[in-house]
């Protein structure tokens, strides 16, 4: 019988198991919603049944560039606690979502749920290791990046809580990929908002502008002291927020920047940073 795709749905947000077994589910209990939750739980695809309302704020985040570093992805799979984040199964699961990204190359979060690795499907991954560990798991973000004339490099932080991915210009020599890993750590450890002043939003520069006008005249600084204590403020603001601006976390007292150009001009290249990235566990998606 032709199920409604309203009701396949409906089930799938009840149950937590993935459409096609939603589907077969109907199906098989031609078309009654009860029978076919019954069915689901049977089979063992419904054990995450009731779990949508809970909060899945621990996990792990796992980012990866390929042999020839011309792609990379980064994802954030979660769980309820930290005991089944540190567990086997939950990590290999997550492991195995980040080779179907390579494989899917996408980071469109639809299209990889249904995408396969093998025998499965990542849905189908999805629902086994909820019935496994026991908890809401959920894939919350991916990211895939290619590159035709720059390569990528990546880190993970201890515990994978926190990881990035940096996208240099240029040739993968042993110094370049170095300095691209110095740079995704820099990225870890200190949470730049943009690569470069022109990318933070000019709203975001006028609202630090304005709290620090502000606090000067709330200390009742004449004008052209205010304005000073401001320009001086914006900058700082813009050397902690910038990644080439920021002090370099391995050489302090150089700059992101200065590190950049001494390795620039040691291999000949002309290092860039094009694209950073960088996903923490627990923050909300804007």
């Amino acid at each position: 019988m032709e199920i409604p795709l309203d009701l396949i749905k409906k089930l799938r947000e009840k149950t937590g198991a993935g459409i096609s077994d939603c589907k077969k589910a109907l199906q098989e209990s031609n078309g009654d919603f009860e029978k076919a939750i019954e069915y689901l739980r049977k089979k063992g695809a419904a054990t995450s049944q009731k779990r949508s309302d809970r909060i899945a704020k621990e996990g792990i985040i796992l980012a990866k560039s390929n042999s020839d570093r011309k792609e990379a992805a980064i994802v954030e799979i979660n769980c309820e606690t930290d005991f089944v984040a540190r567990s086997d199964s939950f990590r290999n699961f997550a492991s195995s979502v980040l080779d179907v990204v390579f494989k899917s190359k996408t980071g469109d979060l639809n299209t990889i749920l249904q995408s396969s690795n093998g025998s499965s499907t990542v849905q189908q991954m999805l629902d086994g290791t909820t019935a496994s560990v026991g908890e809401k798991v959920e894939i919350k973000r991916v990211s895939y990046f290619n590159s035709n004339d720059g390569f990528f490099c990546d880190y993970n932080h201890l515990g994978n809580k926190v990881a990035s991915v940096i996208e240099l210009n240029g040739n993968t020599a042993d110094q370049g990929i170095n300095l691209g890993n110095d740079l995704a750590m820099q990225v870890v450890a200190m949470n730049p908002i943009s690569i470069e002043r022109s990318g933070i939003p000019e709203e975001k520069v006028a609202a630090e502008k304005e709290i620090y006008l502000t606090q000067a005249k709330n200390e009742k600084k004449p004008d052209n002291v205010a304005e000073k204590i401001v320009n001086n403020k914006v900058e700082k603001f813009y050397q902690e927020n910038c990644l080439v601006e920021q002090e370099f976390v391995k050489e302090p007292g150089k700059s992101v920047g200065d590190v950049i150009k001494a390795v620039s001009k040691e291999t000949g290249n002309d290092y860039k940073v094009k694209t950073m990235v960088r996903y923490q566990l627990g923050e909300t998606l804007t």
